[in-house]
């Protein structure tokens, strides 16, 4: 970006409101080149901020921003917001360590209203807001951005019942980057609303209902019946065709040309001058102004480091999600009990082959991950075999469902959570640190880790064939890491590595064994025997893997999850009850894990081979 561009002049949002329609337009089209050069570099999400560049543009010149607050419906679609809002020059930081959050975050700008990183959470949170403005007497506009795909998600629909006929100064907006959710009903429709948001149709209808409210009686019947007539009009040219948004009692404009600068502006001021909560339907295209983008919005979602001129990515190797999708379609095909459900991430979890192959037994249930595990529970019931495939920290959204549907009826379901423990740029709301300890509340859990893509498909067979009840299986993101030669999964529910008769033992699971190997191999060469104890199933913890472990005097056990609840407290505490008078030491994550690569995270958590040595070692460096 040259310097001389309308962009690097944009320092907070009122140098906005100096620039004419046409620089406007200038100014869409060189967000977007900037958005597209940052990603390329740093990955992130490509797609869904294209798709926004207009409304955001349009959004902070008719508001008064940082009074006026927007929440961005999951915030993956703020990068347009961040550049308008003095982060210009810090974009090229985004996702990076002590970068900024490729999220809205409140410790970042006054400009961020509130924390998003989850789906559906903007409605109740911009209504929350919205409250507690007019509360402390405020006369201040509060607006929710809201894709449709998280319409999908429940909690969309709770605020949306709850907000609807308020009278607050709440503006939700739809980006419907997909289909419209009513039919556009030909011009005539078009002509309307473009006619309800001209502010001068505002104030004139709000003046005529003022002064037909002074006349009591015969002024509300007046207007009701200019309502009765405005309402057979609609329903003679139309049919009728109320949208679920004013049956819930929002005032409803739309839909609009999402990337009609002008026409959003007008829609935005309308908006300001209507009584009671609003809802804009705005029409956008997901990764508008780049082809590849728009050509497959999907995969240019989130997207890891790209070549700009032919959008392939710059590195791509096997990850685990890739070895559970081969599986799943393997397994498929030689049993027709097997169903596989995903909310929303296909393709993040590895099941595009199964969903075109297995059609009748794939469901995408949208973000509704509460859902899909009472969904699971019910094919369970009638006997087929569902598994669930999510990430870490959107299963923590299912707990309940977990608790009530599957564990309390004893019913075979089978988690597969991918993402599990760091997983690098995405930052805090998408780390996959909670979901051992939230699960280890839970009766009738068993639960795998395995370190290898070879132990990933054997205790994915075991999940689904001989463990009852519900089977959860977590795995990282990403590929392999080092093994040893001499360890070989027997299909144990635990395994020691090295010498036995070692005074020092690590004890860990899942992805940190590696670095545990790792760590002990070091040791070794300094001249420290250390024996490591491997848990391939971490709930039920094996008694005799507690017993082995009571022969040793100092016990280090390593855990990429949170420490309060997590296997390691639990693995302590049955050591304290054998009356274990030796030394035993937990290293885990107390706190939130900010973003930055994943082996960056993991030597500040000192849960890499480096960390693990040091703390064998007592050393504090």
């Amino acid at each position: 970006m040259t310097d001389n561009s309308i962009l690097s002049g944009i320092k907070s949002p009122s140098d906005l409101k100096k620039l004419s329609a046409e620089e406007l337009n200038i100014l869409a089209d060189e967000i977007r080149a900037k958005i597209i050069d940052t990603v390329s570099e740093n990955g992130g999400h490509l797609a869904s901020n294209l798709g926004v560049v207009e409304l955001t543009i349009a959004l902070h010149t008719v508001f008064d921003l940082p009074n006026d607050k927007i929440v961005w419906d999951v915030g993956h679609q703020s990068y347009a917001h961040k550049l308008l809002t003095g982060r210009n020059d810090t974009l090229g930081t985004i996702r990076t360590e002590d970068g900024i959050s490729g999220f809205p975050k409140r410790n970042e700008s006054i400009y961020d209203a509130f924390d998003t990183g989850h789906s559906s959470t903007s409605v109740s949170a911009a209504f929350g807001i919205a409250c507690a403005d007019r509360l402390n007497d405020g006369k201040n506009y509060t607006i929710a951005v809201i894709g449709d795909g998280a319409l999908t998600g429940g909690l969309s629909f709770e605020a949306l019942n709850c907000a609807g006929r308020s009278k607050e100064r709440l503006i939700v907006i739809l980006n419907d980057n997909k289909m419209s959710i009513s039919k556009n009903v030909g011009s005539m429709a078009r002509y309307l609303t473009k006619l309800r948001i001209q502010p001068s149709y505002i104030k004139a209808k709000s003046r005529v209902h003022s002064r037909l409210d002074r006349f009591n009686g015969v002024g509300r019947a007046i207007t009701n019946t200019i309502r009765n007539i405005k309402n057979w009009i609609k329903i003679n040219l139309f049919g009728n065709r109320k949208t679920m948004f004013e049956q819930l009692g929002f005032n409803y404009y739309g839909p609009l040309n999402g990337h009609d600068i002008q026409q959003l502006q007008s829609a935005l001021r309308a908006a300001k001058y209507s009584k009671g909560a609003v809802f804009l339907h705005v029409c956008t295209v997901k990764g508008k102004g780049y082809e590849f983008a728009e050509k497959n919005p999907k995969n240019y979602h989130g997207i890891s480091a790209f070549d700009m001129e032919t959008g392939e990515p710059k590195s791509s190797t096997k990850g685990y999600s890739d070895i559970f999708g081969e599986f799943m379609c393997e397994t498929a095909e030689k049993d027709r009990r097997i169903c596989a459900i995903t909310a929303a991430m296909a393709m993040g979890t590895g099941l595009s082959d199964f969903s075109e192959k297995y059609k009748n037994r794939f469901f995408d249930v949208g973000i509704a991950e509460e859902h899909a595990v009472t969904f699971a529970s019910g094919l369970a019931a009638g006997e087929m075999i569902p598994v669930f495939a999510v990430y870490s920290t959107f299963l923590q959204r299912s707990y309940d469902q977990i608790l009530h549907d599957a564990a309390l009826q004893k019913l075979h379901i089978v988690l597969a959570v991918d993402r599990a423990g760091v997983v690098g740029e995405d930052g805090e709301t998408h780390q996959g640190i909670f979901d051992v300890a939230f699960l280890n509340t839970i009766p009738n859990i068993t639960i795998f880790a395995p370190a290898s893509f070879s132990e990933l498909r054997e205790m994915l067979h075991s999940a689904i064939y001989n463990t009852p009840n519900i089977a959860v299986v977590r795995y990282p993101r990403g590929g392999e890491h080092y093994l040893p030669e001499e360890y070989k999964y027997d299909g144990s529910d635990y395994c020691f590595v090295g010498n036995k008769k070692s005074r020092k033992l690590i004890v860990t699971y899942g992805r940190i064994f590696s670095y545990a190997c790792e760590a002990a191999k070091n040791l070794g060469a300094k001249g420290t025997d250390v024996c490591v104890l491997k848990l391939n199933k971490i709930k039920p913890i094996s008694d005799n893997a507690v017993s082995g472990a009571m022969n040793f005097k100092e016990v280090y056990f390593f855990e990429e999850g949170i420490k309060t609840g997590g296997v390691g407290e639990s693995f302590g505490f049955l050591m304290y009850q054998k009356n274990f008078r030796g030394k035993f030491r937990l290293v885990a994550i107390e706190d939130f894990v900010k973003q930055a690569k994943v082996d960056s995270s993991l030597a500040k958590l000192r849960l890499d081979a480096g960390g693990i040595e040091k703390t064998v070692l007592n050393r504090t460096d």
